[in-house]
């Protein structure tokens, strides 16, 4: 019974405070969580900063810099999680590229990764609902990848590499801009 509750406070925790810190309820500068059994410290600015950069209101310069920033994260969490997962890249970089930067240009528009691979028609509402928010549910139950990101190794597209740099994302998507 403990371990579910554990499970329950590790999933909930950070949902519940980024959305605190949003909404202007969180009243100390760091709150703290428990995580994989650790003790993790949020800094609150950090969880408002993430919200803030969804403003549709940003001049060039600051949407490019919101989309470095993005495509670094997007590219680190990218690798991470193959890594984690044991899923590869495609063969063809391009295809990791692509899907990483989709994924940056929604991190910057809608404040979350929400899969570029399909079609919604309402982008905001199905990034707060998180179902297709990367890694998706289907990814993260079943290791099924719509977007050809994370690949099992039986995959026939399936590259021998976990690891791409934000250089050769960069390179293969065409930088920043849409």
């Amino acid at each position: 019974m403990i371990s579910l509750i554990r499970k329950v406070i590790i999933m909930i925790c950070p949902f519940l405070m980024s959305i605190l810190s949003v909404n202007g309820f969180a009243t100390h500068q760091q709150t703290s969580y428990i995580n994989n059994n650790n003790m993790r410290t949020i800094n609150i600015n950090n969880c408002i900063s993430l919200h803030a950069a969804k403003d549709a209101d940003m001049t060039d310069e600051e949407r490019e810099v919101a989309m470095e920033k993005a495509l670094k994260a997007m590219t680190s969490f990218s690798n991470k999680y193959a890594e984690n997962t044991g899923t590869y890249y495609c063969e063809d970089k391009s295809i990791p590229a692509v899907v990483i930067k989709g994924l940056a240009e929604h991190k910057v528009k809608l404040g979350k990764p929400l899969c570029p691979c399909r079609f919604y028609e309402d982008k905001e509402a199905e990034a707060k609902e998180g179902y297709w928010n990367c890694p998706c549910v289907p990814m993260r139950e079943r290791h099924e990848c719509h977007c050809m990101l994370f690949l099992t190794e039986d995959n026939d597209f399936a590259g021998k590499e976990r690891n791409i740099s934000f250089e050769e994302v960069k390179d293969k998507c065409g930088g920043f801009s849409d």
